[in-house]
């Protein structure tokens, strides 16, 4: 009697761990390549500019100069209801975007999230300058 209460506690122990994982993003194909004099990267000249690029991802890119002049590349969907595949929007100044659908707003210095009802980060990609060339990839 006594392993039958142990067994059907392990069973039910097991599947109310596996909730669904809120805020995954999944992994698609990014390899993106422009020269840093593309206009379309011209406020990326200086600490704090960002820009949107569309096409790559799931629902976009949002490239982001540093303060310490490195650059980040995150996907656009947010990780709030991403089956949504809410597109976050740049907000003003350009320290964070804000999902439009939901309110949650990130900071794009590291895509960490700074109001609710976000909790996981935007997705990240790799980026690297060569030459003059930036390139985001994953």
């Amino acid at each position: 009697m006594i392993k039958h209460l142990y067994s059907i506690l392990f069973v039910l122990v097991l599947f109310t761990s596996c909730g669904k994982d809120t805020g995954y993003i999944p992994d698609v194909a990014v390899n993106l390549s422009l020269p840093l004099t593309d206009p379309r990267l011209s406020r990326l000249s200086s600490p704090g500019g960002a820009v949107l690029i569309s096409g790559y991802g799931i629902a976009g890119l949002v490239l982001y100069r540093r303060t310490d002049n490195g650059y980040v590349a995150f996907d656009r969907c947010s990780t709030v209801n991403p089956e949504q595949k809410c597109a976050v929007t740049l907000d003003d100044p350009t320290l964070t975007v804000t999902d439009p659908c939901s309110g949650a707003k990130f900071l794009l210095e590291d895509g960490s999230p700074v109001k609710a009802p976000a909790v996981r980060a935007l997705k990240p990609y790799t980026v690297a300058i060569s030459g003059l060339n930036l390139h985001v990839t994953n």
